[in-house]
């Protein structure tokens, strides 16, 4: 299959391969080469989080890595004012979704959107007001067919996999005219990974087991080094492909803290003047919860979208609420390195952490967690993605 370019637009030709025709299909548009690796990466994670979970899951990618991914759940109505969503009838796929593309709407703004299910009209009127490039899915109802076509100028691009594909063990690439083989990674996230706990606290509740679930198995989808934070069957801060464990924990936890903030009252209090498109509201919103941050003419700009004046959280606002959030857990691709990260996931009232153990500083490393109170499990895997 042609490509309309690679990973530049002056990288022509490109092409794809595909090994059945009946395995994938391209519904709609004209894909280019990172639009086919984003869509088969979120393809991988929404798959095994419903194999993983039996509740529907979604990705939401960019540049090689997800956004955020999550299961199927409720949607509180104060996550859904801090979302912008309309009062709609969700079907479980849609929630499974919102959530995801929710965990980071900054970052998903123009993702690639993938779902374990069937697409039904439900989500396909999400994804209609929302700012997406792709969608790739095991099939699609007619009606939402119709709807996501007329998208984008009936430019949207949709992609169907067949759901029962599986690849060769064995993966090869390409680098600079050499040639890498490995067998590809295999490795199952299920509940049996998060038993050998290292600190004194009981057993993980299974609602947490599951939330750590979606945060390795999003780990294992992204590129490395990265460490993940999750809620409620839900990643609400991703830090990937940093140098640095610490800087990708400082990542996650920073996007996570800003997840829970904007459901504070005084986020929720913000009144926007008319006119204005949902992520320009979210680009404001984000602008308000970095107000110790902001210039004067960036607060002046910020106010200017406003009908009235902010009142910003105050920095004992801020703990306070935060740690309102119960069951927060945080997993790691690779050992936690040294206590640092968990001084500040603690910061983001993180309780539950699994990372792969045996650094040299595991007792240091758990020392801490014991701290803070925090449960933490060795997994013993690596999820290292390159």
């Amino acid at each position: 299959m042609e490509l309309k370019y690679g990973c530049n637009p002056h990288q022509v030709p490109a092409q794809l391969t595909i090994p059945n025709a009946a395995h994938f299909q391209v519904l709609n548009g004209n894909p280019s080469y990172i639009n086919i690796l984003d869509a088969l990466g979120a393809w991988q994670l929404a798959r095994e989080l419903k194999e993983a979970t039996g509740k529907p899951g979604a990705a939401s990618f960019k540049h090689t890595s997800p956004a955020g991914a999550a299961v199927a759940g409720s949607l509180s109505d104060a996550y859904r004012t801090s979302q912008f969503l309309s009062d709609d009838d969700l079907s479980p796929v849609a929630t499974a979704y919102v959530r995801a593309r929710g965990g980071d709407r900054m970052c998903s703004f123009g993702d690639v959107a993938a779902v374990s299910d069937v697409v039904d009209p439900a989500l396909a009127h999400v994804l209609k007001r929302e700012v997406s490039d792709l969608i790739i899915a095991p099939g699609y109802d007619p009606i939402a067919l119709e709807t996501l076509k007329a998208k984008k100028q009936g430019q949207y691009l949709i992609f169907q996999i067949d759901p029962n594909y599986e690849p060769p063990e064995m993966e090869t690439r390409e680098v600079f005219g050499f040639e890498l083989q490995q067998k590809r990674n295999t490795a199952k996230i299920s509940k049996e990974l998060f038993q050998k706990s290292v600190t004194s606290g009981g057993p993980i509740p299974s609602d947490a087991i599951e939330t750590l679930i979606v945060a390795t198995i999003a780990l294992k989808y992204t590129q490395s080094n990265s460490v993940c934070v999750a809620y409620d069957g839900q990643v609400i801060g991703m830090g990937a492909g940093q140098q640095s464990r610490i800087h990708c924990t400082r990542l996650a936890c920073d996007k996570a803290d800003k997840w829970m903030l904007q459901q504070h009252l005084k986020a929720l209090d913000l009144e926007f003047r008319d006119g204005l498109k949902k992520p320009e509201k979210a680009n404001i919103m984000d602008q308000f919860l970095l107000w110790d941050e902001l210039s004067d003419a960036e607060r002046k700009q910020m106010s200017a979208n406003l009908l009235k004046e902010p009142i910003p959280i105050t920095a004992q606002e801020r703990v306070d609420w935060t740690r309102q959030f119960q069951r927060i857990c945080l997993s790691s691709d690779a050992y936690i390195p040294f206590r640092d990260n968990v001084d500040r996931a603690n910061r983001s009232n993180v309780q539950f952490v699994a990372h792969a153990g045996s650094s040299l500083r595991d007792s240091e490393v758990t020392q801490a967690a014991e701290q803070y109170g925090m449960t933490m499990v060795h997994t013993g895997l690596r999820l290292f993605l390159h």
